[in-house]
């Protein structure tokens, strides 16, 4: 303990005198030194059955003074902490490479290697890296169940215990968890840092994976340090993905909502089209530079691309800047889903949707028992849109099995854009459901409840577990004696549990939510005639005595005594919420649809209702009773914006399938397929001109991963239904064929496929059959697949460089196997440069990059529709003939400025001779004088013959067809 001490001491004392220097790319050096498969393996693997080449992170056991060059590298430089290389050193991630249980010892000698070389200089700090791994706890990888998860949040965070274990006891000084791009993966190795090394510094940072400013789970900058907030990181930042230039609004953003250290570490630019970075080191070094300037930075390094001289000059370039100096944020409650939520002084009453709770609602209850998820998940976004700011989930009823149930709720509401924007509320009183539901969340939500009511040790126990997942706790006014129902056992409870709480929990008064118990008026019996009044008395003084908590209550609760009235309870919750508010009320658990205007309720009824809550007439009871026998009705209603449906029937398919609406899509999709006479025309038509709007406006950062999803997702539902119809069509004639085969593959020596799976629920979603072979697929195993499948179209995916020459060599073996069906290149370090300039020329079938999933569906759709092929196939290959010309002009050697001028053309103006003529003169040759300069091969590829004239008139498949054509001609 004492050295750690020392350690954060020395840390901070760093940290506090300059902008401290990270190193750069551990991988990309290591990717410099061209290792071979059996360098990867080593003495050690040799006869490991499965391909270790790629594997950066095995070389700490069999290349270890290949590492340490590297680690001496960056300290020469100047890094003032290294990096271990323990990427993907963690048990899900080396599954691909069958190295589990070696995980442990990775991180160990990882660290090892690392300590070893900082300690040979002075003041050097060893940060132990913990990557996100290759899979998503918040992301489904199946189209037909996103509530599936591949992994759980516990073995995530066993996992990450080992890699956290042996990083420690190597000799790290401080842990990162670097380049998250899934906050609930994030979460789980928090937790496990908390558990076995929580006296090490924290440091945490995010990646932003697209333009629309979030990660690939969906959340902004803001709403991800609020999620990671309880971790109290020692830094935070931003690194990977982008370059320097792009990553600055995100970099600003965690500047300012983060009262931490800020790291930010770029890539060196974006990718070019071959998967490698261009940036040079004065263009990252000015970069961040500006960054510092700016007040952005404490720390500063680099990530992909970037090698000892980025470090050297940026260390040099920012050695006179001052450090950012920590802002001081507003002590707030903070809450977060995909996006930010914080109260306010000026934020008014917080609604907390009620509507989807077992106990609460009868129609929610019978969805969930049902099996009816969807039409649950319809409820919360009823909710939303109702304008609930929160959404309080409770799964226990009898017969239920509460924890599985919760744990499939939120897992599709995460699928849920609209939905998952907002924080969640776990509900429950069992302690196994309400961590359940927790591990669930990736944004910073609210457990409810925890209570006294089992002692004090069971209560920290509770609030330990809830401050472990980073939420809020709601605390109900119970303790060992009961519910308090008085004025001062309320306060009395809650001054009793904050105390613990804060003192002994770890507590912060802004994640204290106190419930004081609303319970029910006008029941009849006497003892009950003052608890509205008591909670409100209750409620002024607990934010007297303790103004940074906040108090909430369940509003329904208290006109159950009314329970079919809507009309009565609708003005008791007004009326209550009226003056429960002015006593100080934060939040209240309430149906979000249902709330009337105080100043709209009637006189003579807002009177009896003020009599009941007040207790101000010994016969309010009485006379509000006999007023509700004398009106009826089902209270207000949330009116619901359906103006879209007045449009066209292609209008209105194509809003429905750029928001996901699900609700009268079958109804259109029938309307439409009258219309059109065939169930494909209207897939073919309006749906996919849906998903292109889809396509565009994830192109240019207006919708985000998760909305693609839930688009692909209503797609499908449309597909769905006419499905029936286009196969009573093929049973008419015989076929009974899908739209298409498709075999998905990352190729051998990449273990990334968050991307690929993303693609293959989108064709999914649309009637192709997909055949996902997994990651580090041979290509043996890629194309022996698709031959035996038949496959119509095969797919390539991959993430880090060296992908890239795979790529290449299944387009070679493709040729070399007579493949003539189309090529799919896709993923992070892909463009349509590389492929048109690597990939292509070795395949002699199609090769077609594709952008991103929103983008597939158009692409494939082009390629097996036999009239649109040849368009598509001619404007793809005039596409790269176009890329790779511009990539050889580019490669033409530089001169300096100097040498150029030296070299320049120096044209003689004496002795030019006169022209035969001025003016204008009219030539009229004949074809036979113009065809000799006639560029035959581009007249033959207009006719889609490939090939370079003469040679393609003896090519012995193409010559027949070039010759006929050249003789017409």
């Amino acid at each position: 303990m004492g050295l750690a001490t020392s350690v954060r001491d020395r840390l901070d004392q760093l940290f506090q005198e300059r902008i401290v220097i990270f190193d750069g790319s551990m991988g990309v050096m290591l990717q410099h030194k061209g290792l071979s498969d059996e360098q990867f393996r080593g003495e050690r693997f040799r006869n490991h059955p499965k391909p270790l080449r790629n594997n950066s992170d095995v070389l700490c056991l069999t290349q270890p003074e290949l590492v340490t060059q590297v680690h001496r590298e960056y300290l020469e430089a100047g890094a003032d902490i290294i990096t271990t290389n323990t990427f993907t050193a963690t048990r899900v991630s080396q599954a691909d490479y069958g190295l589990e249980k070696y995980v442990y010892e990775m991180n160990l000698e990882g660290a090892r290697l690392a300590r070893a070389a900082a300690d040979h200089y002075e003041n050097r700090f060893v940060a132990g890296s913990l990557g996100p791994t290759n899979v998503t706890l918040s992301l489904s990888p199946r189209v037909d169940d996103p509530s599936y998860r591949e992994v759980t949040f516990d073995e995530l965070r066993d996992g990450y215990a080992e890699a956290a274990r042996g990083l420690k006891e190597g000799g790290a000084d401080v842990l990162l968890i670097e380049t998250v791009f899934d906050t609930l993966n994030a979460k789980a190795a928090i937790a496990a840092v908390m558990e076995v090394a929580p006296q090490l510094p924290l440091f945490v940072s995010v990646t932003i994976v697209d333009r629309s400013g979030r990660n690939l789970s969906g959340q902004t900058v803001e709403a991800f340090w609020t999620s990671v907030e309880h971790a109290r990181p020692f830094a935070a930042g931003v690194n990977c993905s982008l370059g320097a230039t792009e990553m600055r609004p995100y970099v600003e953003a965690m500047s300012r909502v983060a009262p931490v250290y800020v790291i930010c570490y770029p890539n060196a630019g974006l990718p070019n089209a071959f998967g490698g970075y261009d940036e040079q080191p004065p263009t990252t070094s000015r970069l961040l530079k500006e960054f510092a300037e700016a007040g952005f930075l404490n720390a500063a390094g680099g990530c992909c691309g970037t090698g000892p001289e980025h470090i050297r000059q940026i260390r040099e370039a920012i050695a006179e800047v001052p450090r950012r100096k920590l802002p001081h944020r507003e002590p707030r409650p903070r809450f977060s889903g995909l996006e930010p939520f914080e109260i306010s002084p000026d934020s008014g009453f917080v609604v907390i949707g009620e509507r989807t709770n077992v106990t609460g609602s009868i129609r929610f209850r019978r969805l969930i028992e049902g099996g009816d998820f969807t039409g649950a998940v319809q409820v919360a976004l009823d909710q939303v849109r109702g304008g609930a700011n929160l959404l309080d989930v409770n799964m226990d009823a009898d017969l239920l099995d509460s924890e599985a149930a919760m744990i499939r709720y939120l897992n599709l509401l995460a699928t849920e854009p609209e939905i998952a924007r907002i924080p969640v509320m776990v509900d429950s009183s069992k302690v196994t459901v309400l961590e359940a539901g927790l591990k669930c969340l990736q944004g910073k939500g609210v457990a409810n409840s925890i209570s006294l009511k089992g002692g004090e040790e069971s209560f920290l126990d509770q609030a330990r577990l809830v401050r472990r997942h980073g939420a809020a706790a709601v605390v109900m006014a119970f303790d060992e004696v009961g519910q308090a129902d008085t004025f001062e056992r309320k306060v009395e409870i809650s001054s009793r549990a904050y105390k613990l709480l804060t003192e002994k929990a770890g507590f912060e008064p802004e994640d204290i939510i106190f419930d004081p118990n609303i319970l029910p008026i006008a029941t009849g019996i006497e003892e009950h005639a003052a608890y509205a009044k008591n909670f409100i008395d209750a409620t002024r003084e607990i934010k007297k005595r303790f103004p940074r908590v906040h108090v909430s209550g369940g509003v329904s609760n208290l006109s159950f005594s009314f329970r079919g009235n809507d009309r009565v309870r609708e003005a008791i919750h007004s009326a209550f919420l009226y003056h429960a508010i002015r006593a100080g009320l934060d939040m209240g658990i309430v149906n979000a649809g249902q709330l009337v205007v105080y100043e709209d309720i009637p006189k003579d009824l807002l009177e009896l209702v003020e009599d009941v809550i007040f207790d101000r007439r010994t016969d309010a009871t009485e006379r509000l009773v006999e007023f509700a026998k004398s009106v009826s009705g089902a209270g207000s209603k949330r009116e619901v914006d359906l103006s879209w449906r007045e449009g066209s029937i292609e209008e209105r398919l194509k809003h429905a399938v750029l928001h996901g609406e699900v609700e009268y899509i079958e109804k259109d999709a029938e309307e439409a397929r009258v219309k059109y006479g065939k169930p494909l025309l209207v897939i073919e038509g309006p749906l996919m001109d849906g998903m292109k709007v889809v396509g565009d406006l994830f192109g240019a950062g207006k919708m985000f991963l998760p909305q693609v999803v839930k688009s692909a997702r209503a797609m499908k539902r449309a597909v769905a239904y006419l499905e029936p119809f286009m196969q009573a069509e093929k049973d008419a004639v015989g076929d009974r064929s899908v739209r298409g085969k498709l075999v998905l593959a990352t190729v051998k020596g990449d273990v990334h496929d968050i991307g690929k799976n993303i693609v293959g629920v989108v064709l999914a979603c649309n009637n192709y059959e997909v055949h996902d072979l997994g990651v580090m697929v041979p290509a043996e195993k890629i194309l022996d697949t698709a031959i035996e499948l038949g496959a119509d179209v095969v797919g390539l995916s991959g993430l880090i460089t060296p992908s890239l020459d795979e790529m290449v060599v299944v387009a070679k073996e493709m040729t070399r196997r007579d493949f003539s069906i189309p090529l799919l290149i896709g993923g992070a370090t892909t463009s349509k440069q590389h492929t048109a300039v690597r990939i292509a020329p070795a395949y002699d079938g199609t090769t077609v990059h594709v952008l991103d999933a929103s983008r597939v569906i158009g692409v494939v759709s082009d390629l097996l529709d036999d009239g649109r092929r040849q368009t598509f196939e001619r404007d793809n290959f005039a596409l790269q003939e176009k890329l790779r010309s511009q990539h050889t002009s580019s490669r033409r050697p530089l001169l300096t400025l100097g040498d150029a001028r030296e070299k320049k053309l120096r044209l003689p103006f004496e002795g030019i001779p006169n022209p035969p003529f001025t003016g204008r003169k009219v030539i009229e040759p004949s074809i036979a004088e113009l065809r000799e300069y006639v560029d035959w091969t581009f007249f033959f590829h207009a006719w889609e013959l490939k090939g370079k004239y003469p040679a393609i008139l003896d090519n012995p498949s193409q010559g027949a067809a070039a010759r006929e054509l050249f003789g017409h001609a």
